[in-house]
């Protein structure tokens, strides 16, 4: 069925960690409703848009670190492309912000 895809440790915990965000994310909704806010965003948002906003920005950011891994290695002068661990880091970081303060 996932035969497809190339499953790696940090494929994996990647989206693992979505899961468990989207989990949470359902019991919060449940526990305690959002209301609209206004953060950094330029609109009024509510923990599920930040949530998806933050999700797509993280996509964007492994995939930019991917695709300039190759570049990477001449850029620092590296003898192997840096860890995909790197990535995963940054852009749950800019997840965590963009919930936070979004």
């Amino acid at each position: 069925m996932f035969g497809w895809m190339m499953w790696t440790l940090p494929t994996a915990v990647f989206f693992i960690c979505i899961v468990l965000m989207l989990v949470g994310m359902t019991v919060w909704e449940l526990k305690s409703p959002t209301t609209l806010r206004k953060g950094f965003l330029p609109m009024s948002t509510t923990r599920g848009d930040r949530l998806f906003i933050g999700l797509l920005l993280a996509a964007y950011i492994n995939l930019v670190f991917l695709g300039l891994g190759e570049s990477m290695l001449e850029w620092f002068a590296l003898e192997e492309e840096p860890s995909v661990w790197i990535s995963f880091v940054v852009s749950m970081l800019v997840l965590a912000f963009t919930l936070r303060k979004g």
